[in-house]
């Protein structure tokens, strides 16, 4: 089996999904070569000659090798001018590169002109006319290379919008030249498309099998292995080690559960699409990282978990990896306590996501947060004093949120700004299969079949266009948060945050 991570998303560090997939595959003997197509197709682009109209462009095209070796460099991190100058500039030979296509390629993101990833016609379109893809010289050659070899089934992992484009114009490839290969599609985007109300597969012709949630059950069944796949954790990188990711080092990502714990919040993609909570065993999961930092020497482990479990933090705080890590943590009573956070600090714990998503404490009880404005206080407090940074995210526009109650969130960050060392600010958007969109008036977000999310209107009226002018002309000006801002790490965001902790 061929198993596929297509373009375009973050080349940091290697997919944890698909390799997953691999060692349970490979656990029962069945042949499986794993490709990530994105960076390879990323690098691609990057190599071929290009005409410059600007300056800008010219430098950035005669620099991309230096630029690249430049974000494989731990010294660029250490000054955020240089890292800033390398990422805009790789980025803009990507998006050179695609223009002819009609396209906006860049580090993170697959913009077309015509073609849009939520409309499944335009996806099949995508397919049929996949000479028109700006990865296509590259996929034609390597996708024949790689089938040369007798590969019967590929899998593709799609889990980010700026993926479905080029996934399919890769699909619509196949179909043509490998007619005989069967193809199946899984990852969290198809996951979530699949758990629309009104679903109906408009990818017959195109896809064999398209599978929701985690696969490892079901490709198994494919190749005559019974089971569910639950014991298989262990994702199995060993192809993936020597890519050439852009960042300094091997960053290992782990996944030690799918869903989330609490998954009580309102609005919550996990909650809207009912995914169950599955964690791996703490004792497993501690195995599994132990032997994969032996396998790898990682410079950082990212743990992909929705929110990480306090069982699996206590586990890595009494017994430490030997190697920094960083991860997406609930803001919970045990960040309370200072010995704990200092015990975290101490196991390597350089950066924690906190979703935090108000200042309001109205607003995070109605969303049924089960968080405490004090609590998070302390929280930010404690992360500081022992020296974890804390990347904290806040949510503008739900539905029980006024400009009064996004003054008070301002006035929140504003107090906490010095423990505070990076923030994403987002806009909020109504899922379309969750039970509270049935509560407000909806109408058209995106103008396509495959939208994950519903437009509403705002029963105070706070909508999209007053909410971006709020954090434009008055949130992002504040002095203290705009010296938040600066820090964050251009296109890279989370991903890269750690390195310069």
């Amino acid at each position: 089996m061929l198993l596929i991570f297509p373009p375009c998303a973050k080349p940091c560090e290697p997919p944890a999904g698909v390799a997953k997939l691999a060692h349970a595959l490979q656990t029962h003997n069945i042949s499986c070569t794993i490709l990530d197509a994105n960076l390879e197709g990323l690098l691609y682009l990057l190599q071929q000659p290009q005409a410059a109209s600007d300056t800008w462009t010219r430098r950035a095209i005669k620099h991309v090798a230096a630029n690249l070796a430049a974000l494989r460099n731990p010294q660029a991190y250490q000054s955020p001018d240089q890292y800033r100058r390398a990422v805009k500039d790789v980025n803009r030979v990507l998006e050179t590169s695609a223009k002819a296509y009609g396209a906006v390629v860049g580090l993170a993101d697959y913009h077309h002109q015509h073609l849009s990833p939520v409309r499944s016609a335009d996806l099949i379109f995508a397919a049929e006319h996949y000479e028109q893809n700006a990865f296509y010289p590259w996929f034609n050659k390597r996708l024949t290379e790689l089938l040369a070899e007798g590969e019967s089934v590929v899998g593709f992992s799609i889990n980010y919008l700026s993926q479905a484009l080029s996934a399919f114009a890769m699909i619509g490839y196949l179909r043509k030249a490998f007619p005989r290969v069967r193809i199946v599609l899984g990852g969290g985007l198809v996951t979530s498309w699949m758990k629309r109300p009104d679903w109906k597969n408009p990818f017959e012709t195109l896809v064999d099998e398209m599978i929701a949630g985690a696969g490892e059950g079901p490709l198994l069944k494919m190749f005559g292995v019974s089971g569910d796949g639950s014991g298989h954790s262990l994702p199995d990188y060993q192809s993936l080690y020597h890519n050439p990711y852009l960042s300094p080092g091997f960053i290992l990502p782990y996944s030690a559960s799918c869903g989330c714990y609490w998954n009580k919040c309102s609005f919550c993609p996990e909650t809207a699409e009912d995914n169950p909570y599955l964690p791996v065993p703490v004792e497993r999961a501690m195995n599994d990282l132990r032997t994969l930092i032996r396998q790898h020497k990682p410079i950082l482990l990212h743990l992909l978990d929705n929110s990480v479990s306090p069982a699996l933090m206590r586990a890595i705080a009494d017994e430490p990896l030997g190697v920094p890590w960083y991860g997406f943590a609930r803001i919970g009573h045990e960040l309370t306590n200072i010995d704990f956070c200092m015990a975290l600090k101490r196991s390597g714990c350089v950066m924690l996501k906190l979703g935090l998503e108000s200042g309001d404490q109205g607003v995070l009880d109605r969303m049924h947060k089960g968080i405490d404005l004090a609590m998070a206080s302390q929280v930010l407090q404690n992360l500081h004093t022992v020296g974890i940074a804390a990347y904290v995210y806040l949510l503008f526009g739900t539905p029980t949120e006024t400009i009064i109650e996004a003054r008070k969130t301002l006035e929140f960050v504003i107090q906490h700004h010095s423990a505070i060392m990076f923030l994403n600010l987002a806009v909020f958007n109504m899922p379309i299969c969750g039970e509270e969109a049935r509560e407000y008036e909806t109408g058209l977000f995106y103008e396509g079949d495959l939208s994950l999310y519903t437009g509403f209107k705002h029963p105070h009226g706070w909508d999209r266009k007053a909410i971006r002018l709020f954090l434009d002309t008055e949130f992002k000006k504040h002095p203290a948060i705009a010296a938040i801002l600066k820090k964050d790490p251009l296109l890279f965001t989370s991903n890269h945050a750690a390195f310069f902790v």
